[in-house]
């Protein structure tokens, strides 16, 4: 998993925005006035006390930024979720659009999802799914015409058995091979191909859901 080019910015960004809102405000009080409250005895946290009001407004600003981006970023994976419409608008989008779609689709099925930051659009593994004490690995694929093969799928594997994870998805928006399909059989694996995924956002699309509702 290729998470050694992120930063703790980048992982607070990954939060639901209001995450950032809150530990925003518990930060500003805490350096506002808890901590001058406080009679430290070592000389170097005394002087760390003394400056945490004049920082307290500068890290909390610092931390509403960072729930604006996220919160932005939000809306952006929902609209991009619920513009699909076919397997074919799947297709046209790039590799990085195709990981924040599938990562939105997991969360609207209630999956505390940790993007990890693939470099590119064949890097490790993209998400990690966390619900009910399990956790599963995805690796995301946008291929429009090229099948996915087993050499993918054994790598998946490999990773999902030495980290001790509950198992793995490989998801492409493409299909996959005859072998690749056998392989995962026998294993904690799934695989979704482009009909499947699609299946999944429509599940979980808002405006299928408001029309079912109005034919009701």
């Amino acid at each position: 998993m290729s998470r050694q080019n992120r930063s703790l910015l980048d992982d607070l960004a990954a939060l639901p925005w209001w995450y950032n809102v809150i530990l925003a405000a518990v930060v500003y009080l805490v350096l506002k006035y808890v901590l001058p409250s406080i009679d430290f005895q070592v000389p170097l946290y005394r002087g760390l006390a003394s400056a945490s009001p004049g920082l307290a407004p500068v890290i909390a600003g610092v931390l509403l930024l960072v729930a604006f981006i996220s919160a932005l970023t939000a809306r952006k994976k929902g609209e991009l979720l619920e513009r699909q419409n076919s397997v074919a608008s799947i297709e046209n989008i790039n590799w990085r659009e195709f990981e924040y779609l599938v990562s939105e689709a997991y969360r609207r099925k209630g999956y505390a999802v940790t993007e990890c930051g693939g470099a590119g659009p064949d890097g490790g593994v993209d998400l990690e799914l966390r619900k009910n004490g399990e956790t599963l690995f995805v690796q995301c694929k946008h291929y429009r015409i090229k099948k996915v093969g087993v050499k993918i799928i054994r790598e998946l594997y490999g990773v999902v058995a030495s980290e001790n994870a509950t198992g793995g998805i490989v998801i492409t928006s493409g299909t996959f091979t005859q072998e690749a399909i056998d392989f995962a059989r026998g294993n904690p694996l799934e695989l979704v191909d482009g009909k499947g995924l699609f299946r999944l956002i429509s599940e979980v699309q808002k405006k299928q859901k408001q029309a079912q509702h109005s034919v009701h």
